[in-house]
């Protein structure tokens, strides 16, 4: 019975650790951000790379899209990494002011896919590269806004990813999470003078640096690898808030399932790879890097939700004295979440999504015995 008890102790101080971390950074990004950042003479050269994997539906709108943008067009280069597209596809593509490179890797990656675009363009000229992926949207002064922060001497940058859909219960819910993340892990972050998360798409990156450090990213969760080296050599990543790529959300819940066991993968990947710089991180004073290996140790948010939520029920029906700090982590739980979420997002259509997090939560369950 004492074991149990410990046992019992232990989980509830590891899960309370993990509350009080998202509830700091939640409560932080209420604060209003840095000034916006002036406006510049200075016009850097950009190549923008759209790796894309069998994405006919949704490529040509995309890069049409960019083409929109009011920067000059003679600074920057859209260039499309096609793997296994149709020839239709890639035909409509090249009648663009656009670069396409054809590829057929037989385990593809977006890793891969920008390897290959940096090995084919060369020696050729630029001063900074932006990664999208290929159903995203962007203003027309998206370039513009970038160029602001970069011309400030920012090497690493953020966009601010939004939901482009929510027409089902998965995507309005899978929006709500892309904008917990914004606020906790980018806003919430900056706020205390720590790096922005990456989201994987949005990202600027000096090109030198990307150029000289490309080869370390082997596996399908680059960003978390580009955030590894960025925070190792002590580069900040600044978030943009302000400037908006538009995302297409997950929209069934077998995708859901799929695309989160890939970034489980992904980030549980990276922590063991990555867990043996702490010590020498907060021995040297990289606080940056430190906060970004605990965030990684945490388990998912949806998973968290899960496990309070079905504790704090269970001890509600066997012993109402545990019970009571158990309630309590809820609500510090449910006031994070609260707190993070924007509040245009709450209506009844949020409400009614909400119903489906018990069925997310089996999946994201089962998705911690098929990691790879």
């Amino acid at each position: 019975m004492v074991l149990v008890h410990a046992i019992g102790y232990v989980i509830y101080v590891l899960m309370a650790i993990s509350c009080l971390y998202l509830l700091f950074f939640s409560i932080v990004s209420l604060r209003k951000s840095r000034k916006p950042y002036p406006q510049v003479k200075n016009h850097f050269r950009y190549l923008i790379l759209f790796p894309a994997y069998k994405e006919d539906r949704v490529i040509i709108n995309s890069v049409t899209e960019f083409l929109q943008q009011t920067y000059p067009s003679e600074l920057y280069t859209v260039v499309v990494i096609s793997d296994q597209m149709e020839t239709e596809t890639n035909d409509q593509l090249r009648q663009l002011p656009i670069k396409v490179l054809e590829v057929n890797f037989e385990n593809s990656s977006k890793a891969k896919a920008l390897n290959f675009a940096i090995d084919t363009i060369g020696e050729e000229f630029y001063d900074a590269l932006v990664i999208m992926d290929a159903d995203n949207l962007v203003e027309n002064n998206f370039l513009e806004e970038v160029n602001k922060a970069f011309a400030v001497g920012e090497k690493a940058i953020q966009a601010h990813r939004v939901a482009k859909n929510m027409n089902t219960d998965v995507s309005i819910l899978d929006a709500v999470s892309e904008e917990i993340n914004n606020s906790i892990f980018r806003k919430g972050f900056s706020n205390v003078g720590f790096s922005a998360t990456l989201s994987g798409s949005g990202m600027i990156f000096d090109y030198q640096w990307f150029k000289d450090n490309m080869r370390k990213l082997v596996s399908s969760g680059e960003d978390k690898e580009m955030e590894a080296l960025l925070l190792r050599q002590k580069i900040h990543i600044a978030y943009l808030e302000d400037v908006y790529v538009y995302d297409e959300k997950t929209q069934k819940s077998k995708a859901f399932y799929q695309q989160r066991r890939r970034w489980l993968a992904a980030q549980y990947g990276t922590l063991f790879s990555t867990i043996g710089d702490f010590p020498k991180a907060l021995v040297t004073g990289n606080f940056d890097y430190c906060n970004k290996l605990i965030q990684w140790m945490m388990l998912p948010r949806l998973m968290l939700i899960g496990i309070v939520g079905l504790i704090t029920i269970l001890c509600t029906v066997v012993s109402w004295a545990d019970a009571i700090k158990w309630w309590s982590l809820s609500f510090i739980l449910l006031l994070t979440l609260s707190l993070a979420v924007p509040r245009n997002m709450w209506n009844k259509r949020l409400f009614r999504a909400i119903w489906r997090i018990p069925v997310l939560f089996f999946l994201m369950f089962l998705n911690f015995f098929r990691l790879k």
